[in-house]
């Protein structure tokens, strides 16, 4: 509705219209001849040039021949009408040449120069109609086939006639450029200065234009030379005929230049026509222009000589005859229009026709020799013809009017000529409009009985004639010749009684047309009478005054009756009313000349007021009516004060009518505003001499003193203030006749226009919205004008408290409607303060009726609800909204106005506070409109309405004893109006202070802080959500604020619709970020709230009406989806699984066939598909400027595809550009919590997986191991290393402490989100010895992953295992294990740490599995080591002698000899988690050791303190060198990062192992796993089907610990037994002692008694932890034995005799004679190794706790993200790998039956968890985990298919191994309108 009050920019179309021609040249292969070019338009239709012509020469090149005169060839045909722009006008162009008469003469055969046809060209004007410019148009000239079809060419061409015509060139072609301009000339010269200024000349329409204006002088006399007949003269060929005309005056003088050849070149004395070869019947059709003078015209005549032009080469022109035509004829006529035939008067060459008085005596014509036959000519066989047209505002050629001018001459005629008037042509009247008037009004004086009515019928045809718009310029002519020549006297008399005879006669008449004529000349009729009058008062000094008046009642008494008659339908009648009404308001100026102002009013009252009554009328009558309603009121007669007074009710009172039936309301509206145009123009300046406001007019109106009353005497001093109170008192009279009259009707109007729907027409809609905003205009005019009386008097008008209810409803509902944003423009400023002015001044004054009548035992809610409504809406207005505007603007509008949304907010407290008991009716209705009042930014707004919640609450209390309403409706509608932007932290504020303060001495304050508290918090959240949405991107803010406030309604507020519409919100978000795993679990929420029933939902959100299945079917297929493009395949299985139950349950089998191969597909996608691992990252947000959901907390997130800790860090600095990062990873102080800043402080962390299972089991693909490693993860961890005591500069590992820390999640991930929120943190301290420990388990895993690599053949080249065996052999660079040696195998360390005896033998026993691992590794090498490589393999055979001897190790040859004892993985391999294993060669049984400290872990640290020394030590440890980075291509990545220096870290700085640099997930303390590629980060692993290659920087071989590539180390793939025999030799041929990595005599470990913290770390870079504080049932686990060993009874006797060694229970089994070797088979997956063997107890199946491989993490210092270049030799380089459980024995005594057990129990003991676990923790606030995915206990399939032959595990959910196992919250409480 905005746009109604703007401009339409439609333009108007233009009644007038030109063309811009413009020649650029003619294109032409023969050219060489100067030539003429013709343009013109062409009526096809009526075969008629249309227009003058256009002239230009070209030269010889084709080329204007002026160039320099713009005016030569660019003409503007003007004044081109509408009705011919149509395609049947064509522009023709004709081509006449100057040259020899034959085209192909030699140049010496004729010296004379003729006119000769060239070519034609023609373009219809419809082409340029799509288009208004045509640039360069090229158009084809063509030329006739015969010279006598010259004069018809264009016709043959725009008929197509082919044959008449052809090309005259193969590239001929005419260059113009044509526009068509739009518009009267004169605007035409204004838009297009430049056309004009450099000059064009101006070609007119043939005649005059559609308009003639008066002045215009034009005397043009058009000549068509057509064509002639002429003897062959004596000759035997047709002669060459030519033409030549001259304009001859009555001396016979030849006038020179008045011939136009057309426009664009000057007027000629003469011209030539062209020349037809050998024609004596030649056509012309030549139009020629004469703008003869008048004063030349008289006498004058044209002579046409005709001669023939010989081709000889003389070229002599020979005169043979002549013609002539007179211009005027005897009686004054001019030649008339049309064809003349002329006679052809033979003469001799000789003969001179200077004297034309010699041939005026003859005929000149045919026609003129058949009325003289007495006249004799020579011959009249020759003939001529021409064609004349005259275009004369001076002269004409209608007898009929030279009679009529010419009446005193023949008096007779004067009956004749009045009745031949009406048929002379319009255009010759208004051409003697003043000499035609004189004659009429002579006429009339002189006898006026006689032919006074013809005379009055003449005048009316004549007044008639200038209402037509060709005329209409004519009436100022009129209307100056009435004031200045008119000189009728006494025609007043006749005119009044022939006009009142006509008016009589009109409800007598059947045929009204003459009558209606007679209505519709009205106006000229009374200024002819009122100017009479005048001038017959002035003749005789007013006498016959009194006559007069009485005629004119007289006149329109007769008037007014036939204007009552009432008529149904269209009748003759009404068509003579409507004639009348629409002239009538043009005669009251005219009244107003002879008559007092109130005379004439009271005139016009009486006649209007006799119309008849809009029922049973004619319609077209009462619009006619309303018009002159309208005029009356536009009219010069209502702006007097005292006829307005007067003419005001009757002007209402039609208003009404049609207002009151919805009629012509365009027209009323109109009226009104004109109506309250006057009003406010008048009352603009006030009495005394200010602006008239509405308080000052009621001050002076109630006698008060105003604001001058300080001079009591300015009435006197003011001369006109008498009078401008006079003026006032009326126009409160009139506001108060109108409030009176229309305000009902006016409120009614405006309800029924906005309510109505538009109409689809857009004429007709555009006029619906004009005709609103007009009538919303006229009704803030009314009350702006109206004062405490008129409001007063309004409302003591209504009778009843029924009217008065209706009107406050009606007036309520318009003030909504003006409130609408649509109603103005946006722009519009002033006109909505002036509508808000108006609206809140009547509310005010309406407030006091509401409260005094509807109140207490009337009290109405629906009005009071309206009011309310009205208020709340008032206040939002945009508009009104003073912060939104410019300082200057704003302080504009709080001086006029000022800040109307606090007047209203005051208003409703104060009516709030009225209601009393009745406030309840409107609880909760009201709570959401006040809470958005209070959302705006204005204090004063806020401190009135908040308090109006503390009356909801207390009233609701009252009432139910609760406000649970309140509470709901406050938090519904918080969401949605601070999602629009609403609302501020300082709102958040003043609202919980407001409210506390208030409810301190209410008796339900307890309940009333905590929704205060519930209600601010939820503020919190929503404000940060508001402001996170605001950026463009979608990045974790956005998301992890929208996980905020999810949780928040589901835990917290228990809002279901609120939590589902979140949902989706986060799900859009995933999407966006393209988080599809995330994604699928948000959607999982959902479905979880859902079953599997029938239930009806209705719509919601995107989904459409449907039953509860459907709509989780359509969830179930959504979440696989975005598994599936979240390559979260496992997950997908499963509710593939579920749905297809779902299926089968139905007998839907074509829907479970299709989900069976989409489960099937995603298990192709597990094994086929490369899927990376994720890296994880800890970041900590400190300080208050950031959200509330982030504010001091720390947060795990998982990071993208290829995302390292650099990217990581940037992208979260990018999210914070304000953040400061920080450089260490100390736990900040109270100081960085409160500070006004941004913290972050980001680390990455190694994740620990919860389920072990899948990972330990034999045979399983990393394909599928993989997705358990980085999925379900609830626990991270990182170390930082740190001295303590006394620093040793020669070994620094004396002193090296590990601060180990494990964060535990609120939630696992993968989740809702990719960050979750840290619960719990534990922090463990390792001693310097634990550290060794794990330095070496890690050393010597990746020495067997290796190993395996080698003898699978995965490795593509020998080099890794060469450069970690010279590495680990020749430990040239730091020592080697001697730096531990010297470190802890001392006496004095021994005696000053006896609790670390045990811890001592461990180490060194795993010095003495390195050397056996080594041992064994030098024979896999020698196998495969290159024949170039033999030397160095030789070197490290001696150095490993060497380095053996250094341990104190004999020879074990024999050993070797006798072992046959083999390695399932193809190397050496030793279970990290179990103790010492003792061999016995009789039964190869092997009983693990367990060490506190056998738990793989992966550390790195960073210290510029350490020396380089200890650095060499620990690479030699680690069994790195410079020649292992040259081979495992370990670069060195730049030691700074964004978060940084370029300096190392200091030493307080944690090298917290990121994820980069992690080799393999951790297991809880019940569950411990091996993994692969220990030592190497996800994007160091070897590459392989899974991971690609990814190449990193180098770095310094000096380093402490080099990265490693991905590509450096492949993946193991385990191989059989068979396969290794066939890569190392026979299995018997090596001691079972040294496959193990066991020596029979070392001694067991036990746990040390002081630990303290139970440390759930399994996997790289974390050392497990056992606590002596737990239980033993907590501790213990299923005993599982090792993949590749079997443990003795009695060694495992001795451990648990031991007390103090937690190590799993390894089922005892009898000692066997037979070969070790025998016992192997149980490594195989074939279902024969399974078998009992001959003569011993079955053996049970290995769990599969073997690790693939593993490998060196290189150092990453943990802030830097980079290898620094400043690590310490004390930096520990690996992760070491377990194979084996922590578990407390349960039984100290396993009978040897127990060994006797198949593997199915095995595997039924040793559960797999689903591929997600979503097992609940013990938490402080419930979080909504999603369920779906878990395993229903009886029916779900086990995540993982079992193997051929296994007993798939029923209940999987018992598998989990979570330490914490609380029951998972149950749902939201389903409701009956359950979404």
């Amino acid at each position: 509705m905005e746009h109604r009050h703007r401009k339409k920019d439609t333009p108007i179309p233009a009644s007038s219209h030109h063309l811009f021609v413009q020649m650029k040249s003619l294109m032409c292969s023969n050219l060489g001849e100067e030539l003429e070019v013709i343009f013109s338009l062409f009526d096809s239709k009526e075969n008629r040039p249309i227009s003058e012509r256009f002239f230009l020469r070209l030269n010889r090149n084709g080329l204007p021949k002026c160039p320099e005169k713009p005016e030569r060839h660019c003409s503007l045909f003007v004044d081109l009408g509408s009705s011919e722009l149509r395609k049947d006008i064509y522009i023709t162009v004709h081509i006449i040449r100057i040259g020899r008469m034959g085209a192909g003469e030699k140049k010496n055969s004729c010296n004379v120069q003729y006119r000769r046809p060239f070519g034609c060209a023609v373009l219809s004007i419809a082409d340029l109609l799509a288009g208004d410019t045509k640039d360069d148009l090229v158009l084809k000239v063509y030329m006739c086939n015969t010279e006598s079809d010259w004069y018809q060419i264009h016709e043959n061409i725009i008929k197509k006639l082919n044959a008449r015509y052809n090309l005259t060139g193969s590239n001929a072609g005419l260059a113009v450029s044509l526009q068509l301009l739009h518009g009267d000339i004169e605007q035409i010269r204004r838009d297009y200065t430049s056309m004009f200024t450099h000059g064009v000349s101006i070609t007119r329409k043939l005649g005059f234009s559609n308009i003639i204006m008066p002045g215009e002088m034009r005397n043009d006399l058009y000549i068509t030379i057509e064509r002639g007949e002429f003897e062959k003269g004596g000759k035997s060929v047709a002669r060459n005929v030519e033409v030549t005309m001259y304009i001859v005056d009555c001396g016979g003088q030849i006038l020179k230049d008045f011939i136009s050849f057309g426009s664009g070149e000057p007027p000629a004395t003469e011209f030539h026509s062209f020349v037809l070869y050998h024609n004596n019947s030649p056509r012309w059709a030549e139009l020629l222009k004469l703008p003869i003078p008048v004063d030349k015209f008289r006498g004058a005549h044209l002579r046409f000589e005709f001669r023939h032009c010989s081709t000889k080469e003389k070229g002599e022109k020979k005169l043979f005859g002549f013609s002539f035509v007179p211009l005027m004829q005897e009686n004054g006529r001019t030649l008339p229009d049309g064809t003349h035939e002329l006679i052809v008067h033979k003469c001799e060459e000789n003969v001179s026709l200077q004297d034309s008085s010699r041939y005026l005596k003859f005929p000149f014509s045919k026609g003129h020799l058949l009325t003289n036959n007495h006249q004799v000519v020579k011959t009249t066989k020759e003939s001529f013809w021409i064609t004349s047209f005259l275009c004369s505002t001076k002269l004409t050629q209608n007898g009929d009017m030279l009679d009529l001018l010419k009446w005193r001459a023949h008096p007779e005629k004067i009956a004749g000529c009045l009745s031949k008037l009406k048929e002379i042509d319009g255009s010759e009247i208004v051409k003697f409009l003043q000499d035609t008037l004189d004659t009429l009004f002579g006429i009339l004086d002189e006898n006026s009985q006689k032919y006074g009515s013809q005379v009055f019928d003449c005048l009316v045809h004549i007044i008639n004639l200038l209402q037509d718009s060709k005329f209409h310029h004519f009436k100022p002519v009129m209307d100056t010749y009435i004031e200045s020549h008119f000189a009728g006297a006494l025609a007043y008399r006749d005119l009044i009684k022939v006009l009142k005879w006509h008016v009589d006669r009109i409800t007598e008449l059947e045929r009204q047309t003459h009558n209606q004529e007679v209505l519709k000349a009205q106006e000229y009729i009374f200024k002819y009478i009122v100017q009479s009058r005048k001038l017959f008062s002035l003749a005789t000094g007013g006498q016959n005054e009194e006559e007069f008046c009485c005629c004119i009642q007289e006149l329109l008494m007769s008037v007014r009756f036939f204007l009552s008659q009432e008529t149904k339908g269209t009748s003759a009648l009404s068509q003579a009313q409507v004639v009348f009404l629409n002239s009538f308001p043009a005669v009251y100026s005219e009244l107003l000349k002879l008559f007092d102002v109130r005379e004439v009013a009271n005139l016009v009252r009486d006649t209007l007021g006799s119309l008849p009554t809009i029922t049973n009328s004619d319609e077209s009558l009462q619009a006619v009516k309303l018009q002159c309603i309208g005029k009356t009121v536009e009219s010069e007669l209502y702006t007097n004060p005292e006829s307005r007074y007067i003419l005001l009710p009757v002007v209402l009172h039609h208003l009404y009518v049609h207002l009151q039936e919805q009629k012509d309301l365009i027209m009323c509206a109109r009226i009104l505003s004109n109506i309250f145009c006057f009003i406010k123009k008048n009352s603009s300046l006030h009495p005394c001499g200010c602006e008239g406001d509405r308080t000052c007019r009621n001050q002076s109106e109630n006698g008060e003193a105003s604001h001058h009353g300080a001079f009591p005497f300015a009435r006197f001093n003011n001369p006109q203030r008498g009078r401008k109170e006079k003026l006032e008192k009326s126009i409160l009279e009139e506001i108060d006749v109108i409030v009176n009259s229309l305000l009902d009707v006016l409120l009614r109007t405006i309800l029924e226009i906005t309510s109505r729907p538009q109409p689809a027409g857009t004429a007709t809609r555009l006029q619906f919205q004009d005709v609103t905003g007009e009538f919303v205009s006229c009704l803030l005019s009314l009350l702006r004008q109206m004062t405490d009386r008129h409001y007063q008097q309004l409302l003591d008008r209504f009778k009843t408290k029924d009217e008065l209810r209706d009107f406050l409803l009606q007036i309520f509902t318009v003030f909504r409607i003006l409130i609408r944003p649509e109603m103005f423009p946006k722009d519009w400023t002033v006109m909505r303060l002036v509508a808000n002015n108006v609206i809140i001044t009547t509310v005010l004054y309406l407030s006091d009726a509401l409260r005094k009548n509807f109140l207490n035992e009337s009290f109405d809610y629906k009005i009071w609800d309206s009011y309310f409504y009205l208020a709340v809406i008032f206040i939002n207005q945009l508009c009104l909204q003073l912060e939104m505007f410019t300082p200057s603007k704003k302080k504009k509008v709080l001086e006029k106005y000022g800040d109307m949304r606090v007047t209203m907010g005051c208003e409703i407290f104060s009516m709030w506070q009225n209601l009393g008991e009745h406030k309840v009716h409107f609880i909760p209705a009201l709570i959401g409109p006040f809470l958005e009042v209070t959302l705006i930014p204005q204090s004063d707004l806020r401190n009135v309405m908040i308090p109006i919640f503390h009356d909801m609450m207390d009233w609701e209390q009252r009432r139910s004893g609760n406000f649970k309403q309140v509470e709901a409706k406050l938090i519904d509608k918080l969401d949605s109006l601070m999602s629009e932007g609403k609302g501020d932290e300082t709102y958040r504020e003043l609202f919980n202070s407001i409210l506390l303060k208030k409810i301190e001495r209410e008796t339900w304050r307890e309940s009333g802080v905590s929704l205060i508290a519930t209600v601010t918090r939820l503020m919190e959240r929503l404000l940060d959500y508001r402001d996170c949405m605001k950026m463009g991107e979608v990045d974790g803010k956005k998301i992890g604020c929208t996980v905020s406030l999810l949780n928040f309604y589901k835990t917290e507020l228990n809002k279901e619709e609120m939590y589902i519409r979140y949902i989706h919100k986060l799900y859009d978000l995933h999407l966006k970020a393209q988080n599809f795993t995330e994604a699928a679990y948000t959607l999982l929420l959902y479905d979880e709230l859902l079953e599997w029933s029938d239930r009806p939902l209705r719509e919601f959100l995107n989904y459409p009406m449907q039953t509860e299945w459907q709509r989780k079917e359509y969830l179930h297929l959504t979440i696989i989806q975005n598994f599936d493009r979240g390559k979260c395949w496992e997950n997908g299985i499963i509710l593939c699984r579920k749905i297809a139950e779902q299926y089968e349950s139905y007998y839907d089998y074509r829907n479970l066939s299709k989900m069976r191969v989409m489960e099937a597909s995603l298990y192709d996608k597990i094994m086929d598909q490369q899927r990376l691992e994720p890296e994880f990252f800890r970041v900590g947000f400190y300080g208050k400027k950031f959200p509330f959901f982030l504010r001091n907390k720390e947060f795990v997130c998982r990071g993208h595809d290829y995302e390292r800790l650099e990217a990581f860090q940037q992208r979260m600095l990018n999210e914070f550009p304000h953040a400061i990062a920080m450089q260490h990873a100390n736990q900040p102080d109270e100081t960085i919590f409160q500070a006004e800043a941004q913290y972050l402080q980001i680390y990455a962390v190694t994740p620990i997986p919860e389920s072990q299972e899948v990972l330990q089991r034999e045979g399983i693909p990393d394909n599928i191991k993989s997705f358990y490693k980085v999925n379900h993860i609830w626990r991270f961890r990182y170390d930082r290393p740190f001295h303590k005591g006394t620093k040793d500069k020669d070994n620094e590992f004396k002193s090296l402490w590990v601060e180990r820390t494990t964060l535990i999640l609120v939630q696992s991930l993968p989740g809702i989100s990719r960050w979750f929120e840290v619960e719990k943190r534990e922090v463990v301290e390792m001693s310097p010895l634990e550290n060794a420990i794990e330095v070496l388990e890690n050393k010597n895993q990746q020495l067997r992953t290796l190993i395996s690599q080698c003898q699978t053949r995965q490795m593509q080249n020998i080099n890794p295992l060469t450069m970690c065996l010279n590495g680990v052999i020749d430990a040239a660079v730091n020592g080697g294990v001697a730096r531990y040696q010297e470190a802890f195998f001392v006496k004095e360390y021994v005696l000053t740490h006896p609790e670390d005896g045990e811890k001592i033998a461990c180490l060194r026993e795993l010095m003495l599995e390195q050397a056996q691992i080594l041992e064994f590794g030098l024979a896999v090498h020698e196998k495969f080591v290159p024949q170039d490589m033999r030397p160095l393999h030789k070197k490290l055979v001696d150095q490993f002698f060497v380095m053996k001897s250094s341990l104190g190790i004999q020879e074990f040859a024999a050993c070797i000899q006798s072992s046959p004892v083999h390695f399932p993985n193809g190397s050496p391999r030793v279970s990290r988690n179990s103790m010492p294993v003792s061999m016995s060669p009789e039964g190869a049984r092997v009983i693990p050791r367990r060490s506190p400290l056998s738990y793989p872990a992966v550390n790195r640290y960073s210290s510029s303190s350490l020396s380089s020394q200890a650095s060499a030590e620990v690479s030699n440890i680690t069994g790195q060198s410079e020649s292992s980075d040259e081979v495992f291509n370990m670069q060195p990545s730049p030691s700074t990062s964004s978060l940084s220096s370029t300096h190392s870290a200091s030493p307080n700085v944690t090298s917290s192992a990121p994820s980069s640099a992690r080799g393999s997930p951790l297991l809880s303390d019940k569950l411990k796993h091996s993994r692969e590629n220990s030592c190497l980060s996800p994007r160091d692993r070897p590459c392989s089907a899974i991971y690609s290659n990814a190449a990193e920087p180098s770095q310094p071989a000096n380093s402490c610990f080099a990265k490693w590539n991905e590509a450096s180390i492949p993946r193991c793939i385990r191989d059989s037994p068979r396969e290794a025999e066939e890569h190392v030799g026979p299995v018997s041929a090596l001691p079972e002692a040294y496959l193990t990595g066991k020596s029979p005599n070392l001694p067991t470990s036990s746990v040390a008694p002081d630990r303290r913290i139970l440390y759930n770390h399994i996997g790289d870079g974390a050392l497990p932890r056992s606590d002596p504080n737990l239980s033993g049932p907590e501790k213990a686990v299923n005993s599982t034995p090792s993949s590749w060993s079997l443990d003795s009874g009695k060694e495992a006797r001795n451990m648990s005799d031991c007390g103090k060694l937690m190590s799993p229970p390894v089922p005892p089994r009898p000692t066997q004679t037979a070969s070790p070797a025998r016992h192997l088979t149980s490594v195989s997956p074939s279902p024969a190794g399974r078998s009992p063997m001959k003569n011993c107890g079955q053996s049970f199946t290995p769990s599969p706790v073997d690790y693939h491989s593993s490998g060196l993490i290189s150092n990453s210092p943990v802030l830097s993200g980079s290898y620094s270049s400043g690590i310490s030799s004390l930096s520990r380089c690996s992760t070491s790998e377990t194979s084996g459980f922590e578990s407390h024995i349960i039984d100290h005594s396993i009978p040897v039956s127990n060994c006797n057990i198949s593997e199915e129990p095995v595997r039924k003991e040793s559960k797999t968890p689903p591929p997600y676990s979503v097992y609940e923790r013990t938490l402080k606030r419930p979080v909504p985990l999603p369920h779906s995915l878990t395993i229903p206990i009886p029916t779900d399939p086990p995540a993982l298919p079992p193997k051929p032959l296994l007993v798939r595990p029923n209940n999987l959910e018992n598998s989990n191994k979570r330490t914490e196992q609380v029951p998972r919250p149950r749902p939201l409480p389903r409701k009956v309108s359950q979404l």
